[in-house]
C-alpha cells in the first residue's frame, strides 16, 4: 500500500464528515422546513434559530462544530502525520462550506470551524472562540464576530507555542470563512446588517 493512501482516505472521509449538514438533519428529526427555503437560506444554526425552534438550533451549533472537532482527534487517534492532521482538519471545513450531499451548497463553516481548532490548536481555538463572543457581545453583530475572529485567528496560532505548523491551514480556514461572509461585510460598510436575533438576519 502506498504510504499516502492512508492520508488520502482520512481527508475523503473528513470531507465526507464535514458534508453532513445538521441544520438539515436537525429539520427532519424536529419536524421543521429545510433552512435553505427561509430566512438567509443558509444551512446553519442562525438560520434555523430563524425557526423559533432553539433545540433545533442547538442540535446544529453542537453537530457542525464536534464534526469538526471528532475528524481532528481521529486522524491524531490513528497516528496520523501532523501534517495530515492538519489537512483533515480542512477537509472538514471544506466539506462543510461545500458538502457534496447538499450540491456544494453549505454553511458558512463558523461552528465547524470552531470546533476544527479547538482540537487541532486548543489555545488558538479558545482564543478565537473568546473573541468572537466579545465581538458579538459589544456590537451585537454575529457576522461582524465571525469576521473579527477569522482574522485574528492567523495571529493567534503565530503566537502559542506549538500551533505555528498549522498557521498554514488556519490561514486558509480564516480566508474561506471572509469569503463566505463577503455579503455580510458589504452590508456592515453600508451599515444594512441586522443584529442578533433579528430575523431578517444573513
Amino acid at each position: 500500500m502506498s504510504p499516502a493512501l492512508p492520508s488520502l482516505f482520512a481527508c475523503l472521509a473528513a470531507y465526507l464528515l464535514g458534508s453532513v449538514s445538521f441544520a438539515v438533519l436537525g429539520a427532519r428529526l424536529f419536524k421543521l422546513a429545510d433552512p435553505r427555503t427561509y430566512g438567509s437560506g443558509n444551512p446553519g444554526a442562525t438560520n434555523v434559530l430563524r425557526s423559533g425552534n432553539k433545540k433545533a438550533a442547538l442540535f446544529t451549533l453542537l453537530g457542525d462544530a464536534l464534526k469538526g472537532t471528532a475528524a481532528v482527534l481521529a486522524a491524531r487517534a490513528l497516528a496520523l502525520p501532523e501534517q495530515t492532521v492538519g489537512l483533515v482538519a480542512l477537509a472538514v471545513f471544506l466539506g462543510h462550506l461545500y458538502p457534496v450531499f447538499l450540491k456544494f451548497k453549505g454553511g458558512k463553516g463558523v461552528a465547524t470551524a470552531a470546533g476544527v481548532l479547538l482540537a487541532l490548536a486548543p489555545w488558538v481555538g479558545l482564543a478565537t472562540l473568546a473573541t468572537w463572543l466579545a465581538t458579538a457581545y459589544l456590537s451585537r453583530y454575529s457576522s461582524l464576530a465571525a469576521i473579527v475572529a477569522a482574522l485574528l485567528a492567523p495571529a493567534y496560532a503565530m503566537l502559542f507555542a506549538g500551533a505555528e505548523d498549522y498557521t498554514g491551514v488556519i490561514l486558509v480556514i480564516s480566508l474561506a470563512l471572509l469569503m463566505k461572509h463577503r455579503g455580510n461585510i458589504q452590508r456592515l460598510l453600508a451599515g444594512q446588517e441586522t443584529k442578533i436575533g433579528s430575523k431578517n438576519q444573513a
